[in-house]
């Protein structure tokens, strides 16, 4: 299957247009045309070798939607002209106990990635969803609600199951109160889905100028923090923090922000650890943890509480011949909230 796309053919390079094959169609795969690629601030990081040393060429992208084109003899999850998603990780060993359990993220033997790796054979490098069409697993892949658009959905198969995954496994629900730290890619939707499930939602923020989308997306309250004063009147208030910054910030007077017996989950990933006083856990018995992305049953619940919610991404859809200028607004937090490529464009 020839496909057009981008890749980055060395660290740090330019998105360049770059063409390939991938692979033949096994009896459980389907094949499908990409209508949408989300960025996500990962995808540079990779390119830039900012996480370590990473394999070039590179085609990045792991919020990839489109439509089915052709099935695999033994496929029974999906048809010709089905709306498909696929999201951060490809494959996984299918034998250990996290696989068993539907926790294929957190695979014992680590989950295939989506792009910057190799493929379960070791040899077969693995390239993203910057491109025009896709070769999948039927078991790693989701199907899209019809009534959700497409171009805001691409960025829900990394952004909103990272944020969806801690607020169902904290039971976030009515009555919950949760506080979003920073109003980006990630955080926006934490914001939507909380709101959702009946939480009263606060959004934590370095900008005012966030304040009326936060309020406009569910936000119940918003606050602009500049220094830990800012906090103090927030003493105890929440059961739930969700931390989406990937800045190194310090995080110890936002534990003080929560409830005896409350949460911080760690979502965004600093570069460098976080140091944490102990006296900041013990008053008040509060944990800090971290999650990342989810499973393919709870990606698939998550598409489908969208669609009961009519919740999408705000996203800016972009040719790809912008994808480079995309990518220095990302870093520079110049998006609302999340761009997505336009795959006619490659």
């Amino acid at each position: 299957m020839k496909v057009k796309g981008l890749a980055a053919l060395k660290p740090g390079g330019p998105l360049e247009s770059y063409e390939f094959e991938r692979r033949s169609l096994g009896m459980k795969d389907v094949a499908f045309k990409i209508t949408h690629a989300g960025i996500c601030h990962s995808d540079i990081h990779q390119v830039r070798e900012e996480w370590g040393p990473a394999l070039f060429p590179m085609v990045p992208g792991h919020e990839i939607v489109g439509m089915v084109t052709e099935v695999g003899s033994s496929v029974s999850k999906f048809k010709i002209g089905d709306r498909i998603g696929v999201g951060v990780f490809i494959d996984s060993c299918r034998e250990c106990e996290p696989c068993k359990k539907g926790m294929q993220n957190y695979c014992d033997k680590g989950m295939t990635g989506t792009y910057n790796g190799y493929e379960r054979d070791g040899k077969t490098i693995a390239f993203g969803g910057y491109s025009t069409g896709f070769v999948i697993n039927e078991d790693y892949a989701v199907t899209i609600p019809s009534n959700l658009d497409m171009a805001g959905v691409a960025p829900l198969l990394c952004a909103g199951i990272t944020l969806y995954s801690p607020i169902r496994h904290f039971k976030v629900g009515n009555g919950s109160k949760v506080a979003v730290m920073g109003l980006g890619g990630l955080g926006h939707m934490g914001v939507k889905f909380a709101h959702a499930l009946g939480a009263e939602v606060t959004v934590l923020s370095h900008s005012e100028r966030k304040r009326e989308d936060a309020l406009r997306m569910g936000a119940d309250e918003f606050f602009v923090i500049k220094s830990p004063e800012d906090l103090k009147p927030l003493r105890r208030k929440f059961d739930l923090i969700l931390n989406t910054v990937s800045a190194l910030i310090d995080i110890n007077p936002y534990l003080g922000t929560l409830k005896i017996d409350g949460t911080m989950v760690i979502i965004g990933l600093p570069d460098q650890p976080y140091k944490v006083g102990a006296g900041a856990l013990l008053e008040g018995r509060k944990s800090l943890t971290g999650s990342m992305i989810g499973g393919m049953p709870e990606l698939q619940e998550m598409l489908n509480f969208a669609g009961a919610h009519n919740i999408v991404s705000d996203v800016e859809v972009i040719s790809a011949d912008y994808a480079n200028t995309a990518y220095e607004r990302t870093v520079a937090s110049d998006v609302k909230y999340r761009f997505v490529i336009d795959a006619e464009t490659f």
